[in-house]
């Protein structure tokens, strides 16, 4: 399978480079069909998340081929020289490929190791293909074998039993400020299944009051009902932000949704009390330039490497369980890869014994006809099916004896059955 992985991650590059090759949800399909129509691709899928960008590409030019075009394709849909994400990017081909996409999958690549988030983001970014049209039998096949391991991960590793993730990790920074987290009033910026999660931390942390904010009226009700908390417009954030101890913020949002100004104007209402921020986010929602006031403590993803650090750490032998079961199963992908190269050459060997069937068919019903004696026809018919389905390989294997080639004649004797006689 010529599978080409192309790909840039929080290990490969800071949020300013992975914020901007970033696919927005709304474009994603547009984006298939362009990386689709570049000449050599066959196949193609994108996996978008706040910590990679990753394309995974069947290459009809053979494995690796396409490496170049690929990468300057990415670099143009987002209107950017190559040169900015050089010695970001990592590529992967053929089995390579699938293993990388099995431990991406089984959250063995993430940030916070053993996050559960990647495996439903990973399943989106095949849905969207398969409705895009861009998923074709290898990337089909590949991802199923690839859902299957990291659902085995899962059930036999417990490395996803604590509730840890970016999410966790975000609302772990809140103990390192706040000593009475019930006193706290906290806005959450965006309505989806990241915030989703922050909310329910800063429940069982004790944090009582919540303000969900979303683009959407509708959908940041939904939410807030859920953790008894108020709902409001993005618009409307300024002139909450003079009550907010901590905000979280994810949304999908390109361009940011906080800005220095509203934060200095909420800080002078607030008369110095401290404000707790995280930005995890891909691109930012919060401006950069908001770090710079005093008062304000903000993280964004890349900051919350020393929590995720103690996590690896914790789950590391389950992590080394799970190395084994990705192994096994890349041996096994490849060994169902393999048994499909032989899927032609077994149809085309049967369909050269059909017709040797039906030819000889044909010459048995003639000599009935003509009035021969059914067990003579019957007798050239055995004889003359045999000799046809024996010529080529008998003829090959003298050709092969003729050439000292051993090897193929041992293969031909597995091949053929004749091991045990």
């Amino acid at each position: 399978m010529n599978l080409l992985v192309l790909g840039i991650n929080h290990n490969s590059a800071p949020v300013a480079v992975r914020e901007r090759v970033a696919f927005v949800p709304e474009a994603m399909e547009s984006a298939l069909q362009s990386l689709l129509a570049i000449e050599g691709v066959e196949e193609a899928a994108i996996l978008s998340t706040c910590n990679r960008t990753e394309l995974y590409v069947v290459d009809a030019q053979g494995a690796g081929e396409l490496v170049k075009t690929v990468s300057s394709w990415l670099a143009d849909y987002h209107q950017m020289p190559v040169s900015d994400f050089a010695g970001c990017e990592y590529c992967y081909t053929g089995v390579d490929g699938v293993r990388h996409m099995m431990t991406v999958a089984a959250g063995l690549d993430s940030l916070v190791l053993g996050e559960p988030q990647i495996l439903g983001q990973m399943k989106s970014c095949y849905a969207v293909a398969k409705e895009a049209g861009s998923l074709g039998p290898s990337l089909e096949r590949s991802f199923q074998h690839i859902f299957a391991t990291a659902k085995r991960v899962r059930t036999d590793t417990a490395i996803g039993e604590n509730p840890v993730s970016v999410a966790y990790a975000a609302v772990s920074l809140t103990q390192h400020i706040f000593s009475r987290l019930d006193r706290c009033r906290a806005l959450l910026i965006g309505a989806g299944e990241t915030i989703e999660l922050v909310a329910t931390h800063l429940k069982e942390k004790g944090v009582r009051q919540l303000v969900i904010a979303n683009r959407t009226l509708d959908r940041a009700r939904e939410l807030a009902d859920r953790f008894d908390a108020e709902a409001v417009l993005l618009a409307d954030i300024p002139e909450q932000l003079k009550d907010i101890d901590i905000v979280v913020a994810s949304t999908a949002s390109q361009l940011p949704i906080l800005g220095k100004g509203s934060v200095e104007s909420a800080l002078k209402k607030r008369k110095h009390r401290p404000m707790l921020m995280v930005d995890i986010a891909v691109p930012r929602d919060i401006e950069a330039e908001v770090a710079e006031l005093a008062d304000v403590y903000l993280y964004t993803v890349d900051d919350l490497k020393e929590i995720v650090d103690e996590n690896r750490k914790a789950r590391a032998s389950e992590a080394r369980k799970a190395d084994q079961i990705i192994l096994l199963a890349v041996e096994e992908w490849q060994r169902q890869w393999r048994s499909l190269e032989a899927v032609d050459t077994v149809k085309d060997y049967r369909a050269q014994a059909e017709d040797m069937r039906r030819h000889e068919i044909e010459k048995a019903l003639r000599a009935l006809a003509r009035g021969t004696a059914p067990e003579q026809v019957v007798e050239q018919l055995a004889r003359g099916l045999t000799n046809k389905l024996i010529h080529h390989p008998s003829s090959r294997l003298r050709e092969a004896a003729a050439n000292g080639e051993t090897e193929t004649l041992r293969t031909a004797r597995r091949l053929l059955g004749l091991d045990d006689h």
